[in-house]
């Protein structure tokens, strides 16, 4: 049965193992694009290990291709409905010549037999991890010679010891991975050559997180917009940088990672899948670890943009300079982010046009012109209103206080009658008195003479 085509999925990518003849026809069939898988090396490996034997001479018999699982080709795969296989986090299948998968216990060779060895089966997903990463490396080089074509001059011109060491690094994993390609494993003094690279790779990593953290405080703390214009501008020039660093250093991991796999794979074969989860769980971490900071980055950095059109009246050519490095900026990190398979959406601001921000302006003038003059009304009548109830008060006060005058006027008007008449009668009667009293004496005075 020339036509059964092994499939192994590790949720990353998928084997195609078979007759090279039908694994063509297969790819073809369904338009999935592939790269070697790397068969010959497993096969070296297995030949070496015991009771192995016959799984390896299996193996060098078919050939294999690697597809990596986007969304249209795990769209593609899913209709195969591959079932769980014995390692941890594989599905597995055999399609036949008619495009169905067939039942794995009914194989006993060909390449359906290799799905019941299980170091065929863990040294694959092994091989098909190394080759995942292999892709990423790959496109890691494509995209810095498109930022950059001359990245090793960037770090060579950096004058920290730090990232000076990165490049003699890369020097020697390039070593070890032209020698594994030649020799198909990696030998004693290989690997010994080796063992110091991951924690120069990690320092510099942890160096260049903390750079792209720093440039994203400084866009924060600028309140003036020329200066924050000029600091937005010369981020845009650093960020370029360290994403450079930090892509390089991603893939230097990636490259010791396969090296280690290739270690594993022939010392220890039984470890090998655990191995392999625990590579997984690590890059994952990473990948992690640069999302938060260029997350971090690219919020600063849309904030400086919103800062700024806010002033675009008042300094429109700053404001618009902010915004162009702000989306600069922004492009980079989420191509750097889509290039390690980390999602983002960001949307690009646009700088506001002078003319915009001063039709916002004059709206918020007149709206706020048409409030005062409401206002003023509301204040006018409220005025008016209390006028005239205070006017009211007073002239009720005022009958009031004239009636009261009134009646205190008659009161004392008569009070004063009465103390007058008073007086009068009292003034007539001692009047009266002493004229009586004078008459008497005049009488007497006429008797004595």
């Amino acid at each position: 049965m020339d036509d059964e085509i092994q499939l192994i999925s590790d949720g990353q990518g998928l084997a195609v193992i078979g007759e090279p003849m039908a694994v063509d026809r297969f790819l073809s069939a369904q338009g999935l694009e592939s790269r070697e898988l790397g068969l010959p090396r497993l096969a070296n490996i297995l030949s070496a290990s015991s009771g192995a034997a016959d799984a390896a001479s299996l193996v060098a018999s078919n050939s294999g291709r690697w597809v990596q699982l986007t969304t249209d080709s795990a769209a593609k795969i899913d209709q195969f409905g591959l079932m769980k296989g014995s390692g941890p986090g594989l599905s597995r299948g055999v399609v036949t010549s008619n495009g169905k998968i067939q039942s794995l216990v009914e194989f006993t060779k060909g390449p359906g037999a290799l799905l019941a060895n299980p170091a065929v089966l863990a040294g694959a997903a092994g091989v098909m991890a190394q080759v995942a990463m292999q892709q990423t490396m790959d496109e890691i080089l494509d995209y810095l010679a498109v930022i950059d074509e001359k990245v090793d001059d960037i770090l060579r011109a950096q004058k920290d010891a730090v990232l000076a060491d990165i490049v003699g690094v890369g020097a020697v994993i390039q070593e070890a991975m032209t020698i594994r390609d030649h020799v198909g494993r990696v030998s004693e003094v290989s690997w010994s050559k080796l063992l110091s690279t991951s924690m120069t790779i990690a320092r510099t990593q942890a160096y260049a997180l903390r750079q792209l953290d720093a440039l994203a405080d400084k866009v924060e703390r600028q309140t003036k917009l020329g200066e924050l214009a000029k600091t937005s501008k010369q981020a845009e020039t650093k960020v370029m940088e360290w994403l450079a660093v930090l892509a390089r250093c991603f893939q230097l991991q990636d490259a010791i990672a396969i090296l280690e796999l290739d270690r594993v794979l022939d010392a220890s074969p039984g470890e090998l899948d655990s191995y392999r989860l625990g590579l997984r769980a690590s890059r994952q971490e990473r990948l992690e670890l640069i999302s938060r900071s260029t997350a971090h980055l690219l919020a600063r950095m849309d904030l400086a943009a919103s800062r700024a059109n806010s002033k675009a009246l008042l300094h429109p050519q700053s404001a618009r300079a902010v915004v162009l490095s702000s989306n600069n900026v922004g492009s980079a990190v989420i191509d750097f982010q889509g290039l390690l398979g980390i999602e983002r959406d960001r949307q690009a601001l646009e700088a506001r046009r002078w003319v915009d921000a001063a039709s916002e302006m004059r709206d918020k003038v007149l709206e706020t012109g048409s409030d005062g003059i409401d206002s003023a009304k509301r204040l006018g009548n409220e005025t008016l209103v209390r006028t005239k109830s205070v006017s009211g008060k007073a002239v009720e006060t005022g009958s009031g206080s004239l009636d009261a005058a009134r009646r205190l006027g008659s009161e004392n008007l008569g009070r004063a009658k009465s103390v007058s008449g008073r007086f009068s009668s009292g003034l007539a009667e001692r009047t009266r008195g002493r004229r009586a009293e004078n008459g008497k004496r005049g009488e007497e005075g006429d008797d004595e003479g």
